[in-house]
């Protein structure tokens, strides 16, 4: 399954020891997860990541590898009604590249939370998990 990590999954995970995000990037390999991007989200990231202070840097650094970084897709061509146009190229590469689209971003993406978007479903990184587990698809040893 393919999973395209936001820049604000990619923020946290770096940024913090604990929490979905940053488990992801250990669950990737167990399950077999790929773990997806786009330029836009990285260009976002590199402007940003200084800004987390302690060890986010190195830990970027170090998860960075662990992505596959798709071509960004700036339009589609469907009907698409999404306000905000900054996040329109997280969406719509997401849609183009991955499986689901995984994000923390609840004041552009609050409304698509927990919905799909032409049946790429749009999730938290916790949620994903649990739904995941719930399933019975989650291996976390």
């Amino acid at each position: 399954m393919r999973l395209f990590l936001d820049t604000s999954v990619l923020l946290a995970a770096s940024g913090s020891a604990k929490g979905a995000s940053r488990e992801l990037f250990r669950l990737a390999p167990l399950n077999g997860w790929v773990l997806v991007s786009a330029p836009y989200a990285m260009v976002e990231v590199e402007r940003n990541i200084s800004k987390l202070g302690g060890d986010a840097v190195n830990v970027w650094r170090d998860f960075r590898p662990q992505l596959l970084i798709m071509t960004d897709v700036l339009t589609v061509e469907l009907p698409t009604v999404f306000p905000v146009a900054k996040d329109r190229p997280i969406l719509f590469s997401a849609l183009a590249w991955a499986d689901v689209l995984l994000t923390l971003d609840q004041g552009d993406f609050g409304v698509l939370l927990g919905e799909s978007f032409y049946g790429m479903p749009i999730l938290k990184p916790g949620s994903f998990l649990i739904r995941e587990r719930v399933a019975g698809r989650l291996i976390s040893a």
